[in-house]
This record gives structure tokens, C-alpha cells and sequence, in this order.
């Protein structure tokens, strides 16, 4: 797990928004979004979407820039400005919800793979599904969950809204929340732009979001009654009781009669109705067979690490009142360990990790925040060692790949290595510029190291890559020239170099 900045300045921006970008094409035909993805770091590893904006009207730039800042903050949203998000990622807590939520994919006919699924650290309670196939999760939520059965239950709910198709009459019926989304974007891309170091990646979300997410992320109750039944539907599929479902809609009681600034986001977005309790009631009933039926013990001891490694990192020092050195349990001894290295008291997080490793020596999570405590404290050498066994016992992570390659790359270790786990880690998930950037590194030490000219045109076409997921189209399809003439021609890599030459000669044009 790694908190640090890149060392460039990147277009910070909400997730969420840049989503709903993709839903804005159909209500303004003159304009196109296009979202990649840019590694920044939280938990483990973050990502944040970086929009890339390209204008398709023929509207004079400086027009469009002037009724964006003419309509940025508007009054009633002012209130906002200061009230910020952060996309956090964390190989050990986004495998637990793949665990929880696998099962309900398959279950509802969808490929778990086409699913990403995102954390939002905001203490506020909710998750919703945006861009179609995302689904994201505030911390509060997680934090507020009381059981994986709860979580589960919420997961089933939103893969119901995903299966219903509930977010296709987003570009029609939403056309005002598309709107305030665009501007919200545009805002936080001009608030969030960050460089240097930092414990954590930033993406701002002003009021513009907030007003956005109520309307374009919000369902009608006809529809959350609709995803409740899908997610009964689901749960009875793989076997499990919706009572964690019922449970965590009984959290939210009362909910609906309170004024909405006094609501919590998950109600705002999501109607509340006793109707829908009752139903679940009912269904609970007539499914007698599942009475009682809980997940394995071990989820529970997933998911009670989930809430103390969150409160660990993002409240380190309530973390050390709340779980105290005499508390022996592994989660509070997991909170203390990252609270400890979050106030810079390494030595003593040692030590609890070394405990941890003790009882747990094959569990990948412990040996990666050891790795990365070592790592951000300049014991590389160690932390390569650490991260190798991490990704041994865990080779379907791409974030664990990526720190393993990182740390190789800083040790100066076996560049071919260093290749081998970045591209599988662009096999496991969509490509992102952090992973390009890498790969940029290591084909120029290859290439100091063979001499070979070839290499050359591999690291400019890792930088095109890198240039086109940051937004930077021009700088892009100047790599990619420079690819051209270096890479054999017809070759993969050729051939994606002219293709993303085409693409942003094609988009000037426009």
C-alpha cells in the first residue's frame, strides 16, 4: 500500500462526475467525453478518472470557458465549495467486496469482470451505481455496515439497479443533473490539480456534485422497489437470507420523514419507503428455508478488518483511543499497526506487524503494508522481498503487481521482471498512465542496458499512453510519432502508436 502523490501535476476530478459525463453525449451532441484512468495513490493504490474534454461544437473556446465560470458556483451551491472527496484503493478491501459481490453477479447474469467497483472516502452513508456497470461505495457506508450480510444485501441492491438497466434514462430524463455534472467536473478539475507529495489522492467535489449525484444517481421508488426485488431475487439464487438487506434498511428508519438536508445521502438518492421494508419482510417470510442463513465466519473477519484498516488510515488517532494496546484482537491490532505508521511511529507498527505475520506469515495483506512501510521509508531492498511474496500468494492483483514492479524499479532490480508484472498487471486491468509511465522506465533501462535502439520507440509509445489517459492529447500523438519511426512496422505496438495518432489528428480536426 502506497500514500504518495506522482510527481507531476495531473487533473484531479470525482469519479462519479466524469461518469456522468458519458451519460451527457446524448443531451449535448456537441460535446464528447472520454475518461482513462490515472494512478494515484490511497489506501493502496488510487485511481482517479481523468477526463479528457474534447470540443466538438464549433462554440468559441473562450465562450465556453465563460459560461463555465459564470455558472460554476452559482449561490445555492456555494455552501459546497469546500466540502471534498477522495477516491481511495485498497487491494485487500476491494478483494473482500469482490468476494461479497461475485456470487450476486453471476447470479444476476453479469460477467463480475465488466464490474468495477470504487470507494469514495466520505463519512457520509451511501453507494450508488454510476456510468452503467460501477458501482461505488462511500466509506461511511462501509464503515456503518455492521455485517457482511448487510454489505452484501446493499451490493444486491445496486447490481439491481445495474441488471434493471435503471441508468439508461439518465441522458434523457436527467438532462438538468447532467449539466450541473459537467460543471462540477470542470470545477474540480480546476480546484484539484495537485502535484508533488501527499498522504492522499484528492479529487474535489464541490455542490455542483452533490446537487448532480441527487438527480442523476437518484432512483424513483418504482425503481427501488425494483432493485429490492432483484436483489432478494439474487441473494434467494446464491443461497443467502436478504435479511442483511432487511437489517441495513432498518438502519435508514425514519429516515424518510426528515427534512432532506437532513438525510443522509443514501436516502436522497434512494427513496425510502416502509413499503419497501414490508415487502422484504414478506419475502423473508415465504423464504423460511434461508431463515437465519449467515456467510461464513470468515467474512465477518473480513469485514471486520475492512472497518478497522479504513479507520486506521483515514482517523489514525481515534483509531489508537478506540483500539487500545491492550485490546488483542487481530483487527485491533491491524488499526493500531496503520494508525501507528500514519503518525510516523514506524518502529512501534513494526512491531504489531511482525506479531500480525506471526500468527498470519501467508496472508498477502499483512506482508504488503509491511512492504509498504519499509518501501515509503527507504528500506527498498526489503520491501522487494515483501511484495515478491505478496504477489505469490495473490497473483490476480494488479496493485500488488504494480508496488511489487515499482519497488524492483527503485532497487534497480531485473528489468524483465519489472516488464513481466506490469503487463500482466495491463492484462488484469484497463491500462492506466501510472502503469504506462512504469513501463516507460523499465524499456529505458532496457534499452541502456541492449543497446538496442528498438526500445527507444517502445518508451515513446508508453508515453503516448500515458499522455492519452492524462488528457494530454497533443503531447500524445507527438509520442506517438515518435513511436512510428522507431517500432517495427505492422508490429502491436505499431500499430495501437497509429492508432492513436489517427485519433488525435482526427479529434483536432473536429
Amino acid at each position: 500500500m502506497r500514500l504518495a502523490w506522482p510527481s507531476r501535476t495531473y487533473h484531479s476530478c470525482a469519479q462519479l462526475l466524469l461518469r456522468a459525463l458519458n451519460q451527457c453525449v446524448s443531451c449535448y451532441p456537441s460535446l464528447r467525453f472520454a475518461c482513462h484512468r490515472t494512478r494515484f495513490y490511497g489506501l493502496a493504490k488510487g485511481y482517479l478518472e481523468v477526463p479528457r474534454f474534447i470540443r466538438k461544437s464549433a462554440l468559441p473556446r473562450a465562450l465556453v470557458l465563460t459560461l463555465v465560470l459564470a455558472l460554476s458556483f452559482p449561490p445555492q451551491l456555494a455552501f459546497a465549495r469546500d466540502d471534498k472527496m477522495t477516491f481511495i484503493r485498497d487491494a485487500e478491501i476491494e478483494h473482500y467486496l469482490r468476494t461479497l459481490g461475485n456470487p450476486i453477479f453471476r447470479a444476476a447474469g453479469l460477467d463480475p469482470t465488466s464490474i468495477s467497483l470504487l470507494m469514495i472516502q466520505n463519512a457520509d452513508l451511501n453507494a450508488f451505481v454510476a456510468g452503467g456497470m460501477n458501482i461505488f461505495f462511500y466509506t461511511g457506508l462501509l464503515q456503518a455496515s455492521e455485517t457482511p450480510e448487510q454489505l452484501q444485501g446493499v451490493i444486491a441492491h445496486e447490481t439491481g439497479h445495474i441488471a434493471g438497466g435503471h441508468l439508461s434514462r439518465g441522458s434523457k430524463a436527467m438532462r438538468d443533473a447532467s449539466a450541473q455534472a459537467i460543471i462540477g467536473m470542470l470545477a474540480g478539475v480546476a480546484i484539484g490539480a495537485a502535484s508533488g507529495r501527499g498522504d492522499i489522492a484528492v479529487g474535489t467535489i464541490g455542490g455542483a456534485q452533490s446537487v448532480a449525484e441527487r438527480g442523476l444517481m437518484g432512483f424513483s421508488r418504482a425503481q427501488e422497489s425494483s432493485a429490492d426485488a432483484a436483489a432478494m431475487r439474487f441473494l434467494d439464487s446464491t443461497g443467502q437470507s436478504s435479511q442483511g438487506l432487511l437489517d441495513f434498511m432498518k438502519k435508514l428508519a425514519g429516515q424518510d420523514i426528515l427534512p432532506v438536508d437532513r438525510q443522509v445521502e443514501y436516502v436522497r438518492t434512494h427513496p425510502l419507503s416502509q413499503d419497501r421494508v414490508g415487502s422484504i419482510e414478506h419475502h423473508l417470510q415465504t423464504r423460511a428455508d434461508l431463515s437465519g442463513k449467515k456467510l461464513e465466519a470468515s467474512f465477518q473477519n473480513m469485514h471486520e478488518r475492512m472497518k478497522a484498516k479504513l479507520l486506521g488510515y483515514m482517523q489514525p488517532q481515534t483509531a489508537l483511543l478506540r483500539y487500545t494496546d491492550k485490546d488483542p484482537r487481530v483487527p485491533a491490532r491491524y488499526a493500531r499497526a496503520i494508525a501507528l505508521y500514519r503518525t510516523s511511529q514506524l518502529q512501534r507498527a513494526l512491531v504489531i506487524m511482525e506479531t500480525l505475520l506471526k500468527e498470519e506469515p501467508d496472508n498477502p495483506f499483512f506482508i504488503e503494508l509491511k512492504a509498504q512501510m519499509l518501501f515509503e521509508n527507504a528500506r527498498v531492498a526489503e520491501a522487494v522481498d515483501l511484495y515478491k511474496k505478496a504477489v505469490t500468494l495473490q497473483p490476480d492483483s494488479a496493485l500488488l503487481r504494480v508496488s511489487y514492479a515499482h519497488a524492483l524499479l527503485e532497487n534497480k532490480g531485473d528489468v524483465d521482471l519489472v516488464l513481466q508484472h506490469l503487463t500482466e498487471a495491463n492484462r488484469l486491468e484497463a491500462r492506466d498512465a501510472q502503469t504506462w509511465r512504469f513501463l516507460a522506465a523499465a524499456w529505458t533501462r532496457k534499452g541502456e542496458i541492449t543497446k538496442d535502439m528498438k526500445y527507444q520507440g517502445l518508451v515513446s509509445y508508453a508515453l503516448a499512453e500515458e499522455s492519452l489517459a492524462n488528457g494530454k492529447d497533443k503531447t500524445a500523438g507527438q509520442y506517438a510519432e515518435r513511436a512510428l519511426k522507431s517500432l517495427p512496422k505492422g508490429s502491436p505496438y505499431w500499430l495501437r502508436a497509429q492508432d492513436i495518432k489517427i485519433n488525435v489528428e482526427n479529434d483536432a480536426k473536429d
